[in-house]
């Protein structure tokens, strides 16, 4: 599996962490952009929030000793709250200034570099592919239709690249056969714990076995 990694916000690169070749985890961050502007607001919306907390806690002895009105307490406790939804915001603001990793996998290509503007319908920072586990695609003869089944279980032969033979599964068979060829698609699932076995080369598959 393959995917264009880019950015949810337009904004200016500001670092990239990772680099062609390098692995990669589920939410690792590998890159941000610029955020100033969005770290200062989530400062300031904290600090909103501690002042609301201490005016709340300070006036409800007041209100105890009902010294002030059950609708000015209201009106502070309600301007914490929402203090506090405003911080949130812009938390999720700030957060979108980060990319992580949406897989395990590995760095295919690096596309932009810091300091390059990135949209977010057009720019991709990085591609990445999840090579565990790999697919194993076999064009297979069209007389195999119907005896080849999602779960049936097959041997994958990676010579000469690796020796000996791997065992994969069935996950998916092609319900339209193409005519030209003959042929219809079969899509295997071959565990590759560590990443060691590359992906993009070719191999040959005994079903059944």
């Amino acid at each position: 599996m393959v995917v264009n990694v880019g950015s949810p916000v337009d904004g200016v690169l500001e670092r990239v962490t990772v680099d062609r070749g390098d692995p990669v985890r589920r939410g690792q961050v590998v890159a941000t952009l610029q955020s100033g502007v969005e770290t200062a607001a989530v400062k300031l919306s904290e600090a909103r929030v501690e002042f609301g907390r201490r005016k709340v806690e300070r006036n409800e002895t007041l209100f105890t000793k009902q010294l002030i009105s059950a609708q000015e307490r209201d009106e502070m406790v309600t301007e914490a709250r929402l203090h506090e939804e405003e911080l949130k915001r812009n938390q999720e603001i700030l957060k979108q200034r980060t990319i992580v990793s949406p897989l395990d996998g590995v760095v295919v290509e690096r596309r932009l570099a810091p300091g390059e503007f990135i949209r977010t319908d057009k720019s991709v920072v990085l591609r990445l592919a999840q090579i565990n586990p790999l697919y194993v695609e076999v064009v297979a003869p069209a007389s195999l239709f119907g005896s080849v089944k999602v779960g049936m279980p097959g041997k994958v032969s990676l010579a000469p690249f690796f020796p000996g033979n791997y065992k994969a599964k069935i996950v998916a068979v092609d319900k339209v056969i193409d005519a030209a060829s003959g042929t219809l698609g079969v899509r295997l699932e071959l565990l590759n714990p560590g990443n060691r076995i590359p992906a993009g080369i070719k191999c040959s598959v005994v079903f059944g076995k």
